[in-house]
């Protein structure tokens, strides 16, 4: 029940992201719901489609789009107080990625698949909905060039399947796994942990 309401948590959070970065590259109503469904669905849809699970996340449950665009829509309308909640959304994206990145792994898991599938569908899942909105936006993808994210979102599932394998209850494991994660994301944030980067400029240039 916690790790649906989270989830639900999750999906305003990210369909609200979404909104914003459509605002910032001046979309229209349309483009604005396309860009949060894009974020804050495009990752469960990857992994869905690259486990052959069917129906889709989304058309099963057709409430989780009317929730997104609901979500895209109030931050059109609020927009000019977004900037005062940017600690919030902070966290909240924090949560969105751990839990999606949760149920990555459980959905791989529940069809039977090792743990190292498992772990790429935690990070397809919790991360890539943003690689889609970045992309839609013509931007770098952020989860490339910024503080930890697509990296909490494996250790987040590695800790998850670790427990489960250890005999630990689903859901304790899920609710040790949340903290953790959130926990290591505002860190990474705070800190400003990141990938080396690599940086090649063509001889002559």
């Amino acid at each position: 029940m916690l790790l649906h309401i989270l989830f639900l948590v999750g999906l305003v959070a990210e369909g609200m992201t979404g909104a914003l970065a459509a605002g910032r590259q001046r979309m229209d109503l349309f483009g604005v719901a396309i860009i949060a469904c894009a974020t804050a669905l495009g990752g469960g849809t990857i992994r869905d489609l690259m486990l052959g699970h069917y129906p889709l996340l989304w058309i099963e449950h057709l409430s989780y789009p009317l929730i997104v665009v609901a979500a895209a829509m109030g931050a059109v309308l609020f927009a000019p107080l977004m900037r005062y909640l940017s600690r919030l959304f902070l966290l909240l994206d924090a949560i969105g990625l751990v839990v999606f990145s949760i149920f990555g792994a459980e959905r791989a898991l529940a069809m039977g698949h090792g743990w190292m599938i498992a772990a790429i569908m935690a990070v397809v899942t919790g991360a890539f909905g943003g690689v889609l909105r970045d992309m839609l936006c013509q931007q770098v993808p952020l989860i490339f060039r910024k503080e930890l994210y697509a990296s909490v979102s494996f250790v987040v599932a590695l800790i998850f399947i670790g427990l489960l394998h250890l005999g630990v209850a689903e859901s304790l494991a899920a609710i040790v796994t949340l903290v953790v994660g959130i926990t290591m994301r505002l860190m990474a944030i705070y800190f400003k942990w990141s990938m080396p980067t690599f940086h090649y400029q063509h001889p002559g240039h």
